[in-house]
Parts: structure tokens; C-alpha cells; sequence
């Protein structure tokens, strides 16, 4: 899929800041970048918003307490370790 450029309009005060800390022809590379890492942020907030609530507590007794917690990840991490093992025919 072939990316399309748009150009955009910048404060020339922002650009010469960015300047003084990008290597020449990188500043358009620096700007993607950063977009693209605040969207993901924006996406993650959005997605953790959307969930709010789900998780009700009396339907995982196994989490009640930080031990219980601690006990339950390490069963599951014990059990896909037993599940790799079987896949690769390993001892």
C-alpha cells in the first residue's frame, strides 16, 4: 500500500525547537513518530475507558488477595510451560 503524504502546518517556533534536537532530514521522521506514539496512547486510553467495569471481583475469587494473585499467575505459567513442554516433545 503506497503512504500518502499531506503536508500539515506547524508554528515555526515548534519547528526550530524540534530542529535543535533532530539531526538534518529527520524532522519529518521525528513528527510521524511522535503522532503515531500519542495515537497508540489515545487508542489505549480509549480501549481502558471502554472496559471500565468489566472485571467484577466476586467473579474471580482467585485474585482476592495479592498471594491468591501471585499463586494464580504462577499455575497459569506453570501450565503453558506443561503445554510447551508436550508440544515440542521436550522433558
Amino acid at each position: 500500500m503506497e503512504t500518502k503524504l499531506t503536508p500539515i502546518r506547524f508554528p515555526a517556533e515548534l519547528l526550530d525547537e524540534i530542529d535543535k534536537y533532530i539531526e538534518d532530514g529527520n524532522r519529518s521522521k521525528f513528527i510521524i513518530d511522535a503522532a503515531r506514539k500519542e495515537l497508540y496512547r489515545l487508542k489505549q486510553r480509549k480501549a481502558i475507558y471502554n472496559a471500565a467495569g468489566i472485571f467484577v471481583e466476586k467473579d474471580y475469587p482467585e485474585l482476592k488477595t495479592s498471594e491468591d494473585t501471585s499463586n494464580w499467575v504462577r499455575k497459569i505459567r506453570e501450565e503453558s510451560e506443561a503445554r510447551r513442554r508436550d508440544l515440542f516433545d521436550e522433558k
